[in-house]
């Protein structure tokens, strides 16, 4: 599904989202990462929802955004609080949705200046690659 937004040049908002790819800025993404207004991380660990641990939180957490986005693929699937615990000790709001819902309200909320982060599950590619430019 390709996203329409008018676009600011200097924050990253997702261009198209499908099951096997995010375009941000020009750039495809074919596994799980984390976005925000100013960074991309594209080695965020978890594949998948069942792969989530307390410890894939803890760097969201420090990045201190208001609020996270969580993707959690085609489809809503919730996390337990246990595993999200670090966003809640430090205070992060989380919404959890299917990844091309917080694509759509990440973009939204980045375009109006808010501090947040988008943390979008995805499968690596067959051959490990990471990103490519398209």
């Amino acid at each position: 599904m390709k996203l329409h937004l008018n676009r600011a040049d200097d924050i990253n908002l997702v261009q198209i989202v499908t099951a096997q790819r995010l375009v941000i800025n020009h750039v495809v993404y074919t596994s799980s990462l984390i976005v925000m207004p100013q960074t991309v991380i594209s080695d965020w660990q978890p594949t998948q929802f069942a792969d989530l641990s307390t410890d894939d939180f803890i760097p969201l957490a420090e990045l201190k955004p208001e609020v996270v986005l969580l993707g959690t693929g085609e489809r809503l699937q919730f996390p337990t609080p246990q595993v999200t615990l670090p966003l809640t000790r430090h205070s992060v709001g989380l919404e959890v949705m299917d990844t091309p819902a917080a694509c759509r309200t990440y973009n939204i909320l980045a375009s109006e200046g808010r501090k947040v982060a988008a943390a979008l599950l995805f499968r690596a590619t067959r051959d490990g690659s990471r990103r490519d430019r398209s």
